[in-house]
């Protein structure tokens, strides 16, 4: 007789668990893309950087691999680390606000993560990683549920200095936000030569 199959345990049963989740899949259905929910998540017991972003696009929910495109190609610019780097968990976590693509509006615009998902989740998925020393923030939704407040994403990013050695405001590496890019060039003279280096420290 064949022994009975072993339950996951720890982190592995936190993200099977994850995956399961329905909770969205009306308001899911109810978007132009009327698409099922498909959490995305890279938890780890070992990475010592996080990248708490906002949700996965529809490139990512068809794929399954987080920033699997130019805003990634981006991020990864930023880090100063190849893609393989980049997708070893062993070495970087990725916990998005929102696991599941959210869709898209009339328009066909992103539609915003919803606070569901990390009222339901995130508590208990950062719990499962304590290990993490560095935790970067891409985006003002991910930086309003971490940081509070009403200020700007420029704002908090500007003043990135005073958030250490806590998680780390960055804008959404999206090529729309190059003109903001233009009109901050200090981000890539001063936070992004220090992001380098601590992100080498650690992976």
């Amino acid at each position: 007789m064949n022994a009975p199959a072993r339950a996951p345990r720890g982190i592995e049963a936190l993200e099977a668990e994850i995956a399961g989740c329905r909770a969205c899949a009306e308001r899911f259905a109810a978007t132009r893309t009327a698409h099922a929910p498909r959490p995305v998540t890279r938890m780890s017991t070992t990475a010592r950087l996080l990248i708490a972003g906002q949700a996965p696009g529809a490139r990512v929910h068809a794929s399954g691999l987080p920033f699997d495109d130019r805003s990634g190609d981006r991020l990864r610019d930023w880090l100063g680390i190849d893609r393989e780097t980049f997708y070893d968990r062993s070495r970087v976590a990725i916990l998005p606000m929102a696991f599941c693509f959210p869709g898209y509006d009339a328009r066909g615009a992103d539609l915003p993560p919803p606070p569901l998902c990390a009222q339901l989740w995130r508590a208990r998925a950062l719990a499962a990683m304590p290990q993490v020393e560095l935790t970067l923030l891409i985006g003002a939704h991910a930086q309003g549920w971490a940081l509070g407040g009403k200020r700007s994403l420029t704002e908090r990013v500007r003043d990135w200095r005073a958030h250490l050695p806590g998680p780390i405001p960055l804008p959404h590496p999206s090529w729309r936000n190059t003109a903001w890019l233009r009109r901050n060039p200090w981000f890539e003279e001063e936070l992004v030569p220090w992001l380098r280096a601590r992100v080498r420290e650690l992976v």
